[in-house]
């Protein structure tokens, strides 16, 4: 593809995830896929400037009176690469290059290249980032310096972090199969199955045969810990209520030597089928997967009572992961926010019922917000006088997380990994 071609392909995938309540990582993915003849290169540059545009789209929209895929790509051009649009739009280009700019256009960009990203006028939630429906909640929940620090982290990309399937192999021997495949990296500094993929470069891992062998699994460090603090065992009996994709049940399977049981269960058909693809992949066979309809389903009450461990990473803003999934601060939730509380609430009170006596519900985001996580877990104890918070700080997690609180609180710019929050309770 020409570089003029790259643009256009930006501008048509920008202007479906504006127009698309579907997940932007989900939309680039189908749009490639039906495009074979894009190849790797020309993919990472059209995705590395879809990505960098979603990073800087509260700014990018500031200097812009309509905002839309071509306008947004335009205004990225002049001020965040500065290029000339001029030089990839129309035809004279090649037919696959944008359509010719029009005068409103030219004249926008005249203005724009005047413009610089950041400007001083900006209030402080566009400058960082930040969309309006979480600002003050976030400003009460991180603290003022905090929340400017965790937010100016969040414009940055997300590390690429990789699992090892410790079923397989062990952490150093594979660091040594991936130096064989030209990727350097690190050992994460809290998960003891963790890499880090050195640099800003993202390879392919996918087309690897280590990796279609099922040796290991991209996972945030984060997300890793979470799986950590279940402290399951080889006998363990996990009810893993949001199970999605299922990254953290495989590594619950791995913690477990594919002995005690698991059961794997989401609302969502295509995750549960995914997390299947994964399972066999990673040589796992201690895990089923249930299709719910909803927190309610009837089919929940025949297992009341029979759980060692129910892992309730429950749904959430997201906005732990704004780094990696920068489209979701686009996302204004608005009025169902308050459906995403109760729907929170009402997980963890059929959780409860899944347990045995003396054992433990693992409370999980990965959000940043208050509401949604000490708030939400400690009205969730109070009404359950049946129920002892665990205090995290009792348990032997890692020896360099310096936890300051009851609870696990994870972000960015601390601990370099998503945003995560992390309670235990135990049912007494």
């Amino acid at each position: 593809m020409t570089p003029a071609a790259q643009i256009c392909s930006a501008i048509e995938i920008l202007g479906e995830i504006l127009n698309s309540s579907r997940p932007a990582d989900s939309i680039i993915s189908n749009y490639f896929r039906t495009r074979r003849y894009i190849g790797s290169k020309d993919r990472k540059f059209i995705q590395e400037r879809i990505y960098r545009i979603m990073r800087h789209y509260h700014r990018l929209c500031w200097h812009l009176k309509q905002i839309d895929g071509r306008n947004l790509v335009i205004a990225d051009m002049c001020m965040v690469r500065h290029e000339k649009p001029e030089d990839f739009f129309g035809a004279k280009n090649n037919k696959y290059a944008p359509a010719e700019l029009s005068t409103t256009e030219k004249e926008m960009i005249k203005f724009l290249k005047k413009q610089r990203l950041h400007h001083k006028n900006m209030p402080e939630n566009i400058s960082l980032e930040c969309p309006s429906w979480a600002y003050s909640g976030l400003k009460q929940s991180l603290g003022e310096e905090k929340f400017t620090e965790i937010m100016q982290a969040m414009l940055s990309p997300a590390s690429l972090d990789l699992r090892t399937n410790t079923l397989k192999t062990s952490r150093d021997e594979l660091q040594k199969l991936l130096k064989k495949e030209n990727i350097d990296t690190i050992k994460t500094k809290y998960s003891p199955w963790g890499l880090r993929v050195v640099g800003n470069r993202r390879p392919a891992i996918g087309h690897l045969d280590i990796f279609k062998k099922g040796l290991f699994e991209v996972q945030d460090e984060g997300s890793q810990l979470v799986a950590l603090i279940c402290g399951a065992s080889k006998n363990s009996k996990i009810f893993d209520f949001c199970s999605g994709a299922g990254g953290k049940s495989l590594a619950l399977a791995a913690v477990m030597e594919n002995k005690g049981a698991i059961i794997a269960t989401d609302i969502s058909e295509g995750r549960l089928k995914r997390s299947k693809e994964r399972f066999k992949r990673a040589g796992v066979h201690n895990v089923t997967t249930k299709l719910l309809k909803s927190e309610n389903d009837k089919w929940l009450k025949r297992h009341f009572g029979r759980y060692d461990i129910v892992l309730v990473d429950a749904p959430c803003s997201g906005s732990g992961t704004w780094r990696r999934n920068p489209d979701k601060k686009w996302r204004n939730i608005g009025a169902d926010f308050k459906s995403l509380l109760k729907t929170q609430e009402n997980i963890l009170n059929k959780a409860r019922k899944l347990l045995k006596k003396g054992g433990r519900l693992i409370y999980a985001t990965c959000s940043l917000l208050d509401v949604e996580n000490s708030e939400q877990f400690e009205k969730f104890i109070k009404n359950n006088p049946d129920m002892q918070a665990i205090d995290i700080r009792e348990i032997n997690i890692c020896k360099n997380l310096q936890i300051k609180e009851k609870y696990l609180k994870l972000n960015p710019y601390e601990h370099k990994t998503d945003g995560f929050f992390c309670a235990i309770a135990k049912l007494k």
